[in-house]
């Protein structure tokens, strides 16, 4: 959580304040299967790319907390964890298909390898 957010609910939260935190009938209402088969969608196609609950919430076209109802009520997760699931999934799929792609079939055999030819663990490759 950045430290603007962190400070702003910290706030909130120890200070007397009369904000209502009470859900609103339309997100409640909204937090449906439609909304969440849009929300779904949208993460699926959107995987590459950094998702944020705001990104979400204007693809399924209701607000961030219908989004968060819609996750919470039908899949027992967050928005942004489920997007971080849906991109674990697909690193997972690639890694796996790169593998036998180019005919590596022991990952251990393919790393002293890699590290014999360029100096440096695949490890460190991904990351520059």
């Amino acid at each position: 959580m950045p430290r603007r957010a962190l400070l702003a609910a910290t706030a909130l939260t120890v200070f007397p304040n009369d904000l209502d935190t009470d859900p609103l009938a339309a997100d409640t209402r909204d937090a449906g299967p439609e909304t969440l088969r849009r929300a779904k969608a949208f993460n699926e196609g959107n995987a590459r790319h950094e998702i944020t609950l705001a990104h979400v919430a204007a693809a399924a076209c209701v607000t961030p907390r219908a989004v968060q109802y819609a996750f919470r009520r039908h899949l027992g997760t967050t928005p942004l964890e489920y997007a971080r699931r849906v991109r674990l999934d697909h690193a997972h799929v690639e890694l796996k298909e790169a593998d036998t792609r180019w005919g590596f079939t022991h990952m251990g055999r393919f790393a002293a390898a890699h590290r014999r030819a360029y100096g440096v663990p695949p490890s460190t490759t991904l990351r520059t």
